[in-house]
């Protein structure tokens, strides 16, 4: 194989890797009836509305002092502020927000709910693998450390 050729191919294959790991956009997302989707078994999703004894998927609400304008609005200035992140979905009571991973732009499926009085409920799953090495906790911790100083 010559060298150009092969080139050629190391290219497509990055290129096929890198849009096959961002997935398609789960049909599942949003609130309904004041729930997220529930998470699935994997490892690789966590959950303020999951049962708080389930501990591979359970994570705590956010809290906030202050009215729900200015809740949002910190925790919109605080996603924005953040690096791969894209605002899909936005209304009064809801974010859906898409982190892309900086190596390989793998995508995970974050949102926010602004149902309970004083809290903000969170879910933040991969869309692709079993494991996610802890990285949808580790982000929610990051941003719940953000939002409630």
């Amino acid at each position: 194989m010559n060298v150009r050729r092969f080139w050629i191919m190391l290219s497509m294959l990055t290129v096929t890797m890198v849009w096959g790991c961002s997935g398609s956009r789960p049909a599942n997302l949003g609130v309904k009836q004041g729930q997220f989707a529930v998470c699935p078994s994997s490892p690789n999703c966590v959950s303020s509305q999951a049962d708080s004894s389930d501990s591979k998927h359970y994570v705590k609400p956010f809290a906030y002092v202050g009215t729900l304008p200015e809740a949002r609005d910190r925790l919109k200035e605080i996603l924005i502020s953040l690096p791969r992140t894209h605002i899909v979905r936005e209304t009064d009571l809801y974010f859906h927000v898409e982190f892309a991973s900086a190596l390989m732009g793998f995508v995970d499926d974050v949102e926010f709910f602004f149902g309970r009085e004083q809290q903000v409920d969170v879910r933040s799953a991969s869309r692709l693998g079993y494991s996610d090495f802890g990285v949808n906790r580790k982000r929610i911790e990051q941003i719940r450390q953000l939002f409630e100083e």
